[in-house]
């Protein structure tokens, strides 16, 4: 049995949701345009439902699921009903900060935008399993799709989860590959897929259908939003104030793991840490232990502060 989120007792893998279809631009904005205009609506899941919402969003029905499906799972909005499609919906605060006309980067133009993204799908199973379980378990540097799907088979048959369907977990395989890699050669409508694929994460590789999971330095990845997910990563450990390398490199959910960090390019971020935390972090190399060092309580540390000094536009802007 393996460790982490994904082998919790009554963990329940997700993949499904997203009706085949990648996250595309726009569609948070919309999203977020659509509950935020009704929000006191206390039967506001009709966003998703009524008859108008096809001409609202401008996209077919099952395009409006997917639409409400990769809100969620990337913490646009929260479904107050518990996380079961039911509705009502609200607007998180991050959601709000990015996403609002005023907000940080509604149109998700910046870098930062992609790699808060990208920590929102990667480092929690909870919606989007697959996701999870390709950048915190899967550990080949080469796949076919294919074989992602057998490996799902294999992970589902390990915790004892029998309620999927092969097909389904081809269909999420296949979403995962169109998330995460340009399909700008398919034609000009099918390049409006690739909203994550600007990420470099997943590349395509020789003339079959194989795919790279690209580990090694990150230079579009802003040092603030590293050290978001590194103190979102304590968070979720909190009787532990102390993380050596090997932890962050290799643990499931770990800034190393979302962000496919090598332990030199991991190396490289920490040995700031200092400096980037203002104090709140500490390095340490004391007899061959390389670990950092936390001499606050990460809790207390202001995320969204945090997650707004990663966007240099809007400060000088401000």
């Amino acid at each position: 049995m393996g460790r982490g989120a994904i082998f919790e007792a009554g963990f329940k893998p997700q993949f499904s949701g997203h009706e085949t279809f990648p996250i595309r631009y726009g569609w948070l904005k919309k999203v977020f345009d659509e509950v935020s205009a009704r929000a006191d609506d206390p039967d506001n899941k009709k966003v998703f439902l009524d008859d108008a919402a096809i001409a609202k969003f401008g996209v077919g029905k099952n395009m409006v699921s997917s639409m409400r499906y990769w809100a969620l799972a990337t913490r646009i909005v929260e479904d107050k009903s518990g996380g079961n499609f039911k509705g009502p919906y609200v607007v998180t605060p991050f959601g709000h900060a990015l996403f609002a006309d005023d907000g940080w980067d509604p149109y998700l133009e910046e870098p930062a935008s992609l790699w808060w993204l990208q920590w929102q799908m990667a480092a929690s199973p909870r919606t989007t399993t697959t996701i999870y379980f390709v950048f915190n378990h899967f550990n080949a540097s080469t796949f076919y799709r294919e074989q992602l799907a057998a490996e799902l088979r294999r992970y589902c048959e390990t915790i004892g989860y029998t309620d999927v369907a092969d097909v389904t977990l081809k269909r999420d395989a296949d979403c995962f590959v169109r998330t995460y890699v340009s399909r700008g050669w398919e034609g000009e409508e099918d390049s409006l897929e690739s909203l994550m694929a600007e990420l470099a994460l997943v590349q395509p590789i020789g003339k079959r259908d194989g795919f790279l999971i690209n580990r090694g330095p990150k230079p579009s990845l802003p040092n603030e939003i590293f050290l978001y997910g590194l103190i979102e990563f304590a968070r979720g450990r909190p009787t532990s104030k102390s993380f050596n390398v090997e932890t962050l490199a290799h643990e499931p959910g770990s800034p190393g793991r979302v962000f496919l960090l090598n332990e030199d390019a991991l190396l490289e971020r920490l040995s700031i840490i200092e400096d980037l935390s203002d104090g709140r972090i500490a390095w340490s190399e004391t007899a061959g232990l390389r670990q950092i060092l936390f001499r606050v309580d990460p809790n207390s540390v202001d995320l969204m502060k945090l997650v707004a000094s990663a966007y240099p536009r809007r400060r000088r802007a401000a």
